[in-house]
């Protein structure tokens, strides 16, 4: 167990503990009817962790009410895991530490390691008791708004982290196939650097070594001095780069602009590149959001 992170084998030997709540976030919102880990909470990110109104994180309010009804307390150990290597289980770190949340991990590897050893499933669903759950004040440093990526444009001391794929970075694509959140042109912010979140990550879902995370965004100008701002599409994979940068490089200025490509790519006026990227062609397959 490290500061943010446990494994799938600290899980399994923590199943039935009364003092940890495990939540599972995926981006195919089936999975966790298929079969999840015993004990776990199901978390739908389209209809339970977005604004059902205006594009928008929850609020206070709905936050309480979801963990409240869920039987998350403000005591509890939440454990969050998910599909895709944790992409909306990250997602879901994010908005868990907007509001405060203390006691708050990530399971290495995510569902994907845990099925791929044969770990326990079941289709069963908790029963908790309600709680009274209290949120803290939004930590809206966290957070990157559209003015605040226009007003860092070609600053020196602010670094553009764009974690989608290559042919999304360029504008050869505007968004996976099959995906309906989409823009309507495709490129890049200006002076972003194309990482594709999916090098921060092992074959088997686990993040790679801090050594080797370090390397990566370092040797793109992406250093611990200047303020971050990560974004993708929709916000969920720079969720993933914004825990990688934040928790386990312990980058001390890191924002999600949670907007991402939908919004700057449908934003009248809002500059855009094309121009091909930097670095090493990433071998990330065409995948959901």
């Amino acid at each position: 167990m490290s500061n943010v992170l446990v494994s799938t084998e600290w899980v399994q030997q923590h199943l039935g503990d009364p003092d940890i709540r495990l939540v599972e976030v995926d981006v195919d919102t089936t999975a966790y009817d298929s079969g999840h880990i015993p004990g776990a909470i199901g978390f739908n990110w389209q209809t339970q962790l977005q604004h059902q109104v205006r594009r928008d994180i929850i609020t206070r309010e709905e936050f309480e009410q979801l963990l409240g009804e869920s039987g998350i307390g403000n005591e509890h150990t939440v454990v969050l895991y998910g599909d895709n290597n944790n992409w909306f289980a990250a997602y879901a770190f994010w908005l868990f530490t907007i509001y405060g949340h203390e006691k708050l991990y990530l399971m290495d590897g995510g569902r994907k390691k845990w099925v791929a050893e044969n770990r326990p499933l079941t289709t069963e669903r908790p029963n908790y008791a309600r709680t009274q759950y209290r949120a803290k004040e939004p930590n809206l440093h966290l957070r990157a708004f559209s003015t605040q990526v226009m007003q860092a444009l070609n600053s020196p001391r602010v670094a553009l982290v764009d974690v989608r794929s290559p042919q999304e970075f360029t504008g050869e694509v505007i968004a996976p196939p099959g995906m309906t959140e989409t823009a309507q042109r495709g490129g890049h912010i200006p002076g972003a650097v194309n990482i594709p979140w999916s090098q921060a990550v092992n074959e088997d879902g686990t993040f790679k070594s801090a050594d080797e995370l370090r390397a990566l965004y370092a040797g793109k100008g992406v250093t611990p001095d200047k303020q971050v701002i990560a974004y993708c599409r929709i916000g969920e994979r720079s969720s993933h780069t914004w825990f990688v940068l934040r928790y386990l490089l312990g980058y001390p200025d890191v924002r999600n602009y949670d907007g991402s490509w939908t919004e700057w790519g449908n934003l009248v006026g809002a500059p855009i590149e094309r121009e091909l990227p930097t670095v090493t062609a990433s071998t990330e397959a065409p995948c959901p959001p």
